[in-house]
């Protein structure tokens, strides 16, 4: 049963209550997206929508939104019940949402973008005046002074997200949905958008906010509602919710979460062997925070964090999918230039996304043109491999890994999850790969596949490999790792090691306090 706020269901809505949703049900072929979600929003509240990745967030949303048709449940807007047949219709319900990604058009005017589609118009054509005049009105409810007449893209992300909000209040929003609003955002910009928020949370307007940062929660908050995988946990007052709490109901624990996190603590190898990859201060203006890690042959250092905490951003910089614009990486005593995947593959990375089947696989491909895939674009387009050459060395990685196949002309989309995984590592170990970043690598693979890679995992790491582990799953990431590294809010709060490496140590950590 969800552990709820320890009131009843009438007091809980009230006269104030502007939003309740009732037993959403909303299903996919294969999965249960939300089942029988309760949520309900109050006038004059922030209330943040938390959980982790597969939680319901975004299927809740557009139910409400209209983006999605519900099996069953029900909606009710200041006591009325609602059917949202589409955003536009919940727009004019009074339900605006402002996303991540700003959906406005760059290189039109501020007041174009905040009355695109229904400009003023006076016979017959557009009022300009007019649509200046009352864009510097719809400003104003927010406290911001700028020239309506420049381009969108002359101002900042943070006034960008602003202008969007404002478009969705001049819709006589009633409800406003933000959608990872401070994602982009630094800290400044982030708390001029707080303090926006804070007055028209003042004005009588109710919030829903989705974020993956735990800090924001507790900084703009009044409530919050916790799902996981499709049902809901709880709804709580945030001044009663202690930060460990929170965590434990995301990732699924009870109230004294840490001591459960235990996992089968893998037997820590010790003082691994020398260093290999230095990061010193790498990071991305409102991507990741500077941070250092060093990766040493053979052992296994374990990123663990919430959704949003940094874990992919690291990866990525890590393999030069996304540019740093602080620190540096030293491989031995060597800096390198890791601009880009090419690069890092020269210096023998390899580097298993997290979404397989998007940026992993070319499903089109056989298994083993997937397995030859980077060592054939290492070696250039005058260093072809034979077909033949190629067979070889793909049935080698085949049997080694025991990926199950008849045929290594199978297209690898036939192949099952564990089984893809598999050939994606065996990508990496074709190229001799000497570090190995892992996002995921066990995410959507059945409990026997899963296993049989942490003990490939630990096989490479004997053999000296230097591996960076990603998991959402605690337990795996002690299970598995020597080392964590432990990331909130897009910044490395503690290292822990050998002993140290624990589900109490490490939830504290995510959870700030004392690791």
């Amino acid at each position: 049963m969800a552990d709820r706020l320890s009131v009843n269901t009438a007091s809980r809505e009230g006269p104030a209550a502007l939003l309740a949703m009732r037993g959403v049900t909303k299903a996919f072929p294969g999965v249960r997206a939300l089942d029988g979600v309760d949520f309900t929003l109050r006038a004059g509240e922030i209330h943040a929508l938390m959980g982790e990745n597969g939680a319901g967030k975004s299927t809740l949303i557009k139910v409400l939104t209209g983006a999605y048709r519900p099996e069953r449940g029900t909606i009710l807007l200041a006591g009325k019940e609602i059917a949202p047949r589409s955003p536009a219709h919940a727009q004019s319900l009074g339900i605006s949402t402002v996303y991540q990604e700003i959906n406005l058009i760059p290189d039109l005017s501020v007041a174009e973008n905040l009355f695109l589609g229904r400009q003023p118009r006076r016979l017959g054509s557009i009022n300009w005046k007019l649509m200046e005049r009352q864009a510097r009105a719809a400003l104003a409810r927010l406290r911001i002074e700028i020239d309506v007449k420049s381009p969108l893209a002359s101002y900042s992300t943070a006034i960008q997200q602003l202008v969007a909000i404002a478009r969705a209040l001049d819709l006589s929003a009633r409800i406003l949905v933000l959608d990872e609003p401070t994602s982009s955002l630094d800290e400044k910009e982030t708390e001029e958008l707080f303090t926006v928020m804070r007055r028209l949370r003042g004005q009588g307007m109710g919030l829903l906010f989705v974020t993956h940062f735990i800090d924001q929660v507790y900084t703009v908050s009044d409530r919050i509602t916790v799902l996981r995988n499709g049902r809901l946990v709880g709804e709580y007052a945030r001044r009663g919710l202690p930060r460990m709490a929170l965590i434990g109901k995301m990732i699924g624990r009870g109230e004294n979460s840490a001591a459960q996190v235990t996992g089968k603590a893998p037997s820590r190898r010790g003082a691994a062997g020398e260093g290999f990859v230095e990061v010193r201060g790498l990071g991305r203006r409102g991507w990741l925070k500077p941070m250092d890690l060093r990766l040493r042959r053979g052992q296994v250092l374990g990123l663990a964090g919430l959704l949003g905490s940094g874990r992919t951003e690291t990866a990525r910089l890590l393999f030069g999918l996304t540019r740093a614009d602080t620190g540096e990486v030293l491989i031995g005593k060597r800096r390198v230039r890791l601009t880009s995947p090419r690069r890092a593959i020269a210096e023998r990375f390899g580097y298993m996304p997290e979404d397989r089947r998007r940026h992993g696989l070319v499903p089109e491909l056989s298994l083993r043109e997937n397995i030859i895939l980077a060592l054939q674009a290492r070696r250039g387009l005058f260093g072809a491999l034979s077909r033949k050459r190629q067979a070889e060395i793909a049935r080698g990685f085949i049997e080694a890994l025991r990926i199950d196949t008849t045929d290594v002309e199978k297209p690898i989309r036939h192949l099952s999850g564990g089984n893809q995984q598999k050939a994606i590592l065996a990508r990496w170990l074709a190229t001799q790969a000497d570090l190995l970043i892992l996002d995921e690598p066990t995410r959507g693979i059945d409990v026997g596949a899963k296993e049989e890679i942490e003990k490939l995992i630990g096989s490479l790491a004997q053999r000296g490999v230097s591996i960076l582990f990603i998991s959402s799953e605690l337990d795996e990431v002690i299970r598995v790792s020597d080392r964590v590294a432990v990331l909130r809010d897009r910044m490395k709060v503690a290292e822990l090691s050998g002993d140290e490496v624990s589900g109490p140590r490490v939830m504290r950590a995510m959870a700030e306090t004392d690791a």
